[in-house]
């Protein structure tokens, strides 16, 4: 049975688009051997496609995968996902709950540096 997302130990964002075609068994090939963790660690493992708007989960659940698929639809609606160049990225239960919502999860960035420039009448 799946418990309250906040109870796990860790949530993992896999940054950038993954292929949704894989499921339970490509997905925890993909968590081992590029990211270099343990699909049947006590985490979640979120995926989300190129085009930003499907979403995959992998949780262990001590007795097999559970697999959460969501899709939006919708004209323009797409995840704020993150495109860092960290393979996997651990975020907090409430980074969880922004993603979901449509915020990002990424702080914003402020204004590059002006520099001041002599004009001469």
């Amino acid at each position: 049975m799946l418990r309250s997302m906040e109870n796990f130990d860790s949530i993992y964002v896999a940054c950038g688009p993954t292929d949704l075609r894989k499921n339970v068994d490509g997905l925890s090939i993909l968590i081992k051997r590029s990211f270099q963790m343990d699909p049947f660690s006590d985490s979640i493992f979120l995926f989300c496609n190129g085009a930003r708007n499907r979403l995959k989960a992998l949780i262990w659940d001590k007795n097999g995968f559970i697999m959460l698929y969501t899709r939006l639809d919708g004209a323009g609606a797409r995840f704020k996902w993150p495109t860092d160049p960290v393979q996997a990225r651990d975020i907090t239960y409430r980074q969880l709950e922004q993603l979901m919502d449509g915020f990002s999860i990424d702080p914003p960035k402020g204004f590059s540096e002006v520099t001041a420039t002599m004009l001469w009448l």
